[in-house]
């Protein structure tokens, strides 16, 4: 008899006890804290590739006088940065990716290994 857990049935369920692999709802802590993390890191390092790369130099040209000489630079990026978390497409998309790899762990029980930037 398989032993039981305090979790829902669709969080423990699966074939490797990590939750049910087909299931698409989403807990707070995902929608709230995951996705939006993943936005962040897609849209820095996939859609404001020049802002990031012009605020770095900026930032390791200017050493401690970061603060004031790059303000464009880094005004340039925060708004590159909230464009892309505020675009619903790129939501669904990033959202999309992250179900995919949450069913994928469910079912084999492999982390995906991080990306350090």
């Amino acid at each position: 008899m398989p032993e039981s857990s305090v979790l829902p049935k669709k969080f423990s369920d699966g074939p490797r006890g990590l939750g049910d692999p087909d299931d698409r709802s989403l807990r707070k802590v995902e929608t709230e804290v995951v996705i939006p993390k993943l936005i962040r890191e897609k849209a820095k390092n996939e859609k404001c590739i020049p802002e990031v790369k012009d605020f770095s130099k900026c930032c390791k040209d200017s050493s401690l006088f970061m603060i004031i000489k790059c303000r464009n630079e880094n005004s340039a990026l925060k708004s590159c940065l909230s464009e892309w978390y505020h675009n619903e497409e790129f939501k669904k998309i990033c959202t999309e990716e992250y179900l995919k790899e949450r069913s994928e762990y469910r079912r084999t029980g492999i982390k995906k290994p991080m990306k350090r930037a």
